[in-house]
């Protein structure tokens, strides 16, 4: 285990993912007070994170919670993965894609059940890296410290030969606590370039 290896987080990484205000549109047709959708459901989304609930439950559940009907239900979930998916962020994408020649590449995502098939289907991230580890599989989240052990373990490389970039703060620091290096996404440039210098510690940043 001795390659170096980038693994990304996907949503506000991969993915651009800005709030679209889908769930204050569900209350506002609905004829709730703003919140109440999204509170309703709070379990459903805890539980679709980490896997204890099925797909075809969190359909039934939306259903039962917000008393809505088989075309609204899936129109609701149309909603919910249209948010959750966003657009592909090209640019950087396009530069992974480069990578694979000289470095592990890894994802690492807190997400929901479902984001496999849709996301394999919507962007290919099966091909663009080695390993894929998903919350909603493993049933541990970042940033619990189990789940970068895992994703090190499936890519066959040491905590401290990975380089972990999030948009999230507090999971870079459970990264670097793990072991890891670790940067913090705010634009791509400043992405490519830390990448670059992690794998060739020449490049200055």
């Amino acid at each position: 285990m001795n390659a170096r290896c980038l693994i990304l987080d996907i949503g506000g990484v991969l993915e651009l993912t800005p709030p679209t205000g889908w769930l204050a549109r569900w209350d506002e047709r609905l004829g709730l007070p703003q919140g109440t959708a999204d509170g309703r459901l709070a379990d459903v989304w805890e539980a679709g994170e980490v896997g204890t609930i099925a797909e075809n439950e969190v359909r039934e559940q939306v259903a039962a919670r917000l008393g809505l009907g088989p075309v609204d239900t899936e129109s609701f979930m149309a909603d919910l993965w249209g948010e959750y998916l966003g657009t592909p962020n090209t640019e950087l994408i396009d530069y992974v894609a480069t990578l694979r020649p000289r470095c592990r590449l890894g994802i690492l995502s807190n997400s929901f059940v479902g984001a496999r098939e849709l996301e394999t289907a919507a962007y290919g991230f099966d091909r663009l890296v080695d390993e894929i580890v998903y919350s909603h599989e493993t049933g541990v989240r970042k940033p619990d410290p189990k789940t970068f052990a895992l994703t090190c373990e499936r890519l066959q490389v040491w905590p401290g030969d990975c380089l972990f970039v999030d948009d999230f703060a507090p999971h870079i620091k459970a990264a670097r606590a793990a072991g890891m290096q670790a940067h913090l996404f705010e634009d791509n440039a400043g992405t490519v370039a830390r990448i670059a210098a992690h794998l060739d510690p020449t490049v200055s940043v």
